[in-house]
């Protein structure tokens, strides 16, 4: 059976704090066990990966940064916390911030039932991290721009 994958162009974003930490959501959903990703969703339509990087992490930060140039390209075949297959196009911000606050009023309803923290990680703590987190290659990435 081919499952049908709706398109998904996704910018996330490799959030980095003054001690080389980068920020991880925690997400608990109904119907599967919970796991940790990058801040980051789904581009609007008519909107610009750089853009919905700005926009997604005012969303789910509270943090207004330039994101800069995206720094790396993924594909990933997912089902979304809504229940929808996708092919996603997610491309990569790395953003440095002196402000480690997280400031949650920005998230969606959905948002606010499935991230339920978040936490900075150095190498050692994503390292054993019992839970899945994604990217899979996030230490290779970090490693890769100097960041770890």
């Amino acid at each position: 059976m081919t499952i049908i994958r709706a398109l998904r162009p996704a910018a996330r974003i490799l959030l980095i704090d003054p001690e080389g930490r980068a920020l991880l959501f925690r997400f608990v959903p109904a119907d599967r066990p919970p796991f940790w990703c990058t801040p980051g969703g789904a581009v609007d339509p008519g909107e610009s990966y750089e853009a919905a990087a700005v926009r997604e992490l005012r969303e789910e930060t509270g943090l207004v940064l330039d994101c800069g140039v995206q720094i790396a390209r993924r594909h990933a075949e997912f089902i979304t916390i809504e229940g929808v297959p996708v092919s996603a196009d997610e491309r990569y911000f790395l953003v440095r911030t002196e402000d480690v606050s997280v400031a949650t009023d920005g998230h969606t309803a959905l948002e606010q039932a499935v991230m339920r923290e978040w936490r900075w990680f150095d190498p050692a703590a994503l390292a054993d991290l019992a839970e899945p987190f994604f990217p899979t290659d996030l230490p290779e990435m970090l490693r890769d721009v100097g960041v770890w």
